[in-house]
């Protein structure tokens, strides 16, 4: 995709909403000066923000709206009821074509549920998911899904397959990625019967632009060794937050560390760049943006609790995404396996 890109942020969603999304689109706006942005939200809040920022002010146009979808808020009251709320204004804004994305910081579970509603699965599809990105040792990885299904059959594990992959090649720009479902071992005879099922279609599936690994361990995320890591919901969601737990604990641990006698004081001084560039390299913002795969539009949550450039990197997503035509690279990955040997399956049975 060239020339300008809209993209509709949802001004509201978030702890720290609207200034950390106002700020965060003035750094989106350095980085991406081809990008406009349509704000939606409570003008009176936005307004005062986006006078002080004149540069943005120019790329940007404010949507008013009064409604707010709260972080405890049900998803199915927000459908129901949520219909003027900043986060439905915007996601209507890519259903309508005004905008080309939309990034929200809000609650996930309505965001996915609206998203779903107003845009619909591309065709194949039966569920979206949730991905995201992890630093390894060769890079990064991204896992799906993160969330947004608890349980899932072998259909809906192939269906993550093909959408990692689509991903993988356009936006991480891995020609033929890697790819391996989440197991408790490696050996063929481990895990639950949907596992063992998606492994075998995925082992005869011709058209998945790939190389199929079978099963992959927990150690594996972090070593890099796919680089398409396919899970359900439930487990995914509980390996990122145990990682990003993980991660918070060595940090205190490093900190209590220098801070335990003088000699570790002057350690840490002459360790600081070193230092400085394995908190860069994990740095949580850098990672921020998950994308929610297998939906006709594009869809990006940041993190609610984020900063301004946690939030300008959710918006680096979205236009990664846009401008490596993703939607329509994904659209043709479904339809290469729409034929696919579980709907052979499943028709004969």
């Amino acid at each position: 995709m060239s020339g300008r890109l809209t993209i509709a942020l949802d001004a509201m969603g978030g702890d720290n909403a609207p200034q950390v999304v106002i700020r965060g689109a003035n750094i989106a706006r350095q980085r991406y000066p081809q990008v406009d942005f349509l704000l939606f939200g409570q003008e009176a809040k936005i307004r005062p923000l986006l006078d002080r920022m004149t540069k943005l002010r120019d790329v940007a146009t404010i949507v008013h709206t009064d409604d707010v979808v709260r972080s405890d808020d049900k998803p199915s009251a927000v459908l129901r009821s949520g219909r003027n709320s900043s986060m439905r204004r915007a996601i209507n804004a890519v259903h309508e074509g005004r905008a080309d994305g939309v990034v929200s910081a809000g609650n996930t579970g309505a965001l996915m549920a609206m998203s779903k509603f107003v845009l619909k699965t591309l065709p194949g599809v039966d569920r979206p998911a949730i991905s995201s990105f992890f630093p390894t040792l060769k890079g990064e990885s991204m896992m799906l899904d993160l969330g947004a299904n608890l349980s899932c059959d072998a259909g809906n594990l192939v269906d993550f397959a093909v959408l990692g992959t689509a991903f993988a090649r356009t936006v991480l720009d891995v020609p033929e990625p890697t790819f391996g479902l989440l197991n408790v071992g490696s050996e063929e005879i481990k895990g639950h019967e949907a596992l063992h099922e998606a492994s075998a279609i995925l082992r005869e599936a011709t058209t998945l632009q790939g190389r199929f690994l079978g099963f992959v361990e927990g150690d594996d995320i972090t070593k890099g060794n796919a680089d398409v890591i396919v899970t359900d919901g439930f487990t995914g969601n509980v390996a990122i937050k145990t990682a990003e737990g993980t991660a918070k604990l060595v940090n205190e641990f490093m900190r209590r560390s220098f801070k335990s006698s003088a000699l570790a004081g002057i350690g840490y001084l002459l360790a600081r760049p070193a230092l400085n560039q394995l908190r860069q390299r994990l740095d949580p913002r850098r990672y921020n943006g998950a994308v929610f795969l297998g939906l006709n539009g594009i869809v990006v949550k940041s993190h609610g609790g984020t900063d301004a450039m946690g939030f300008a990197n959710a918006v680096g997503v979205a236009v990664d995404l846009l401008q490596h035509d993703f939607i329509e690279q994904t659209r043709a990955a479904c339809e290469a396996m729409k034929h696919r040997p579980f709907d052979k399956r499943a028709a004969a049975s």
